[in-house]
């Protein structure tokens, strides 16, 4: 629970990989999220997986953001594969950016893959939407750079007072 809030954090995690959707891969890094932000205190109340594109990711965030207060976590499709269109499809769902959650999440790991990520951070409504990359590992790491923040941007969302 945040010290900032007595209201439940609550969180959603979107898979977008057209193998997972296929059957034939694992979901791993979804799994792995649930559980660490479910370790963290907050209420997973939502888990999708969606096949690759910017139109599926676009209407999944649109669907699961409105009138959810809370945190919207996607792991996969943010790399350079002609399939990674995470990015544009969240692009096209945030009504503002975040740019220093999603540079906090990239620096993580600077000396490796992180600065392949093209993930990016922002607002709609009172959702606050991350990306994080589609491997277990990478998707882990990511959420920590910034968990400590989340229940904080999420009380601000929601009328909060700064700290």
């Amino acid at each position: 629970m945040s010290e900032h809030s007595e209201r439940e954090l609550q969180a959603k995690v979107v898979t977008v990989s057209d193998g997972v959707v296929a059957g034939t891969r694992q979901d791993a890094s979804g799994e792995a999220l649930k559980a660490r932000l479910t370790e963290a205190g907050w209420s997973v109340v939502d888990h999708r997986i969606v096949a690759d594109g910017i139109e599926s990711v676009h209407n999944t965030l649109v669907e699961l953001a409105d009138g959810f207060t809370g945190v919207i976590v996607t792991t996969g499709g943010t790399g350079f594969g002609p399939r990674d269109l995470t990015p544009e499809g969240t692009a096209l769902a945030l009504e503002r950016q975040a740019p220093g959650m999603a540079e906090a999440m990239r620096t993580v790991n600077p000396a490796g893959l992180g600065r392949l990520s093209r993930a990016i951070a922002g607002t709609r409504g009172t959702a606050l939407i991350l990306n994080t990359p589609g491997s277990t590992k990478g998707a882990i790491e990511t959420l920590e750079a910034v968990l400590d923040v989340l229940g904080h941007a999420v009380d601000l969302m929601a009328g909060g007072r700064p700290h």
